[in-house]
This record gives C-alpha cells, structure tokens and sequence, in this order.
C-alpha cells in the first residue's frame, strides 16, 4: 500500500482555491458597514436654484436682524431687544404673510447665539429665513 498521494507532484490544480478571496470581501463589508454611518452625519441643505425660484420674494418684504460680536442685536439697523423682535416680526407676519428675514451675524460670535436668534425667527411663524455670508478673500 502506498501511503502517499496517488497525485503527481508535476500535475496542475483544476480549482482555485477562493477562500482568502472571501476572506477579503468580507472584511472590506465589514470595513464600509462601520465607516459609511460615520460619513452620513452632515447637514441636510437645500440649496435655491434659479429654476426653482418662480415667485421671487419682494425686496420690501426682506427684514434684516444684524447681531453684533458684543451680542447688541439691531433690527433693520436700529437697535432693538429679543422681545421687541419677536413682538415687531408677528406683527409684520401679520400684515404680510410672506415676509422674509436676513439673519447678519458677527463671523467671531459663538453659533449658539445665532441659533437663538434664528429661534426667535421661527417662533413669530416666519419660515423664510437667510444667513448673510462673506465669501473668503484669496
């Protein structure tokens, strides 16, 4: 009896052998299961385009809120409070459903502040609002 294979050395395999091919495939699924939620975690923006915008918003119906670094805030450049912004934007609401507001803040104030401000907004019932920017100088 021959304790050996019956195989030649010689003799070429029929088959691959695909189980370092799996192997890999399923670590790399593994690798983008974990990775793709970490890379979903972004703002959801709608950008305005010109095709979309078929009832332009009148210019005398945009109402400008500034916040300055020292938190002093002006509403269509006269200083005002919290309380008196809300009060004042229901009424304009009120009188012109379609009102629009500019939200300008200073680039070194904290976002929270902004983000009360634009709380504020929302709570007179006003849905049509904008941050002004600057874009950065080359």
């Amino acid at each position: 009896m021959r304790r050996f294979s019956e195989r030649n050395p010689l003799t070429t395999l029929n088959e691959l052998n695909v189980t370092p091919l799996l192997d890999l495939a399923f670590v790399l699924l593994i690798i983008f299961m974990i990775t793709t939620p970490l890379m979903e975690n972004s703002v959801d923006l709608v950008v305005p385009s010109s095709e979309a915008a078929k009832n332009p918003i009148n210019p005398s119906a945009v109402q400008t809120l500034s916040l300055d670094r020292d938190e002093g805030l002006e509403f269509n450049g006269e200083a005002t409070t919290r309380e008196e912004v809300a009060s004042l934007l229901d009424a304009l609401r009120e009188t012109n459903p379609d009102i629009a507001v500019v939200v300008r803040a200073h680039r070194e104030l904290p976002v929270q502040k902004l983000i009360e401000l634009i709380d504020v907004v929302k709570g007179a019932g006003i849905s049509k609002i904008g941050v002004v920017t600057t874009p950065d100088e080359p």
